[in-house]
């Protein structure tokens, strides 16, 4: 099973190559970090539960999971939040399932 990065990689590298004009960047708030490090990114405004990727386009975040990942509490009350203020949010469970998501979401999108 691949892990959530290699997932990850692949979904941007696809979407890179499938919207080159659309911007998408990563949110690098995951991870082992040390105390220290943890607590200097806290002061300059990390929060937790903050999806993996964005296309500010589109208002669009996407939270990245491995197939048989799962949301965590403050993954969950965030994407609540951003829903509730007007952003879509995707969380894909796997590449593949990200992948199928984003192509309903554009294609929902040519219909606006």
């Amino acid at each position: 099973m691949k892990t959530e990065h290699q997932e990850q990689v692949e979904t941007v590298n696809w979407w890179r190559a499938t919207f080159p004009s659309i911007l998408l960047f990563a949110i690098p708030n995951g991870g082992f970090r040390h105390p220290a490090t943890a607590k200097k990114l806290k002061a300059e405004g990390v929060v937790r539960g903050i999806p993996d990727l964005f296309a500010p386009e589109w208002s669009l975040w996407l939270e990245m999971k491995r197939c048989k990942g799962s949301l965590s509490p403050h993954q969950k009350s965030m994407i609540e939040y951003l829903k509730s203020n007007g952003h879509f949010v995707i969380v894909g469970k796997g590449f593949e399932d990200a992948k199928t998501q984003v192509l309903s979401f554009a294609e929902a999108r040519k219909k606006w």
